[in-house]
């Protein structure tokens, strides 16, 4: 994963490069995303995680187990399948729904310096047209001093 950034009025937006493997393929992306707010500097603030693509989208969900996001990754597969008839020309018309399903964002508070995410949580990005490479838009948006 690679990483770029630029400066906004206090806030800070990053992009994260993932480069995913398989055509349905849900990616911890925690680990990045937090070494992002702990350069920050931020103490307290928000945390916008954001996919600029119409086929990958960003989610919170448990990250201790890597087969939950297995499943999930099957359950979608299931739900929206491929092989369904659309009009869609590229033939990729169930990864547009998969993500609007999902979304293309997430917010997460900071707190200590740190992402506040619960015990189990982690943040994924969900491919679901790959393989690929995307781009995550990170932007940390720290607390105003009082």
């Amino acid at each position: 994963m690679t990483h770029s950034a630029k400066r906004a009025f206090g806030s800070q937006i990053q992009t994260l490069k993932v480069k995913t493997t398989r055509r349905t393929e849900w990616v911890n992306i925690t680990s990045d995303v937090n070494r992002t707010v702990v350069a920050s500097g931020a103490k307290s603030g928000v945390c916008y995680i954001y996919v600029p693509h119409t086929t990958a989208g960003i989610t919170v969900n448990e990250g201790d187990d890597p087969d939950v996001a297995r499943d999930m990754e099957a359950a979608f597969d299931r739900m929206v399948s491929r092989d369904a008839v659309y009009k869609h020309y590229e033939g990729n018309s169930d990864s547009h729904i998969k993500t609007s399903l999902v979304g293309t964002s997430q917010s997460v508070l900071i707190e200590g310096g740190h992402l506040h995410l619960g015990q189990w949580q982690s943040i994924f990005l969900c491919e679901f047209d790959g393989p690929r490479n995307r781009e995550v838009k990170v932007k940390i948006q720290p607390d105003l001093a009082p």
